[in-house]
């Protein structure tokens, strides 16, 4: 019994570990702030940055969409085609909040860093209010961000 039991364990290592990679694979980084985790899809690209969360239906609780921007500014965000209210964080190089901003769908209002930013996380609409989540507060796992390309 004791050796199916390693067998198991080592099985079960071996799916978390690939569960890990296919995250990575698919541009995904999880966060955490506090005790609370975010999966987060990564937008370091062009391309990607410019898509967003564009024509989605639905975003799951703790699921959102990290921006990487290529360089700390005055990054500012709008909600042209997205369907779905988001609040939006902006965050310095080291992953700390400067300022959180609510969205509206469907708009073409500017929501803007209130200092230079070098990440934007996208959530639902109120997620960083509901969580106590404001201006200074740190997010970590930002040092594994990939670079804007």
């Amino acid at each position: 019994m004791k050796r199916h039991r390693g067998v198991f364990a080592l099985a079960g290592a071996g799916g978390l570990l690939l569960t890990a990679l296919s995250l990575h694979a698919q541009g995904l980084l999880e966060l955490s702030a506090g005790i609370h985790r975010i999966q987060a899809e990564v937008a370091n690209t062009g391309r990607s940055r410019a898509q967003g969360l564009m024509q989605r239906r639905s975003l799951a609780a703790n699921n959102g969409m990290l921006f990487v921007f290529d360089a700390p500014g005055k990054h500012c965000m709008w909600m042209r085609n997205t369907l779905i209210p988001l609040s939006v964080a902006f965050l310095d190089e080291q992953g700390r909040i400067i300022n959180v901003e609510e969205m509206l769908p469907l708009t073409e209002d500017n929501h803007c860093a209130a200092k230079p930013a070098k990440f934007a996380l996208e959530m639902s609409a109120g997620w960083f209010k509901t969580r106590g989540m404001a201006s200074g507060n740190q997010l970590n796992g930002i040092d594994k961000a990939p670079a804007a390309r």
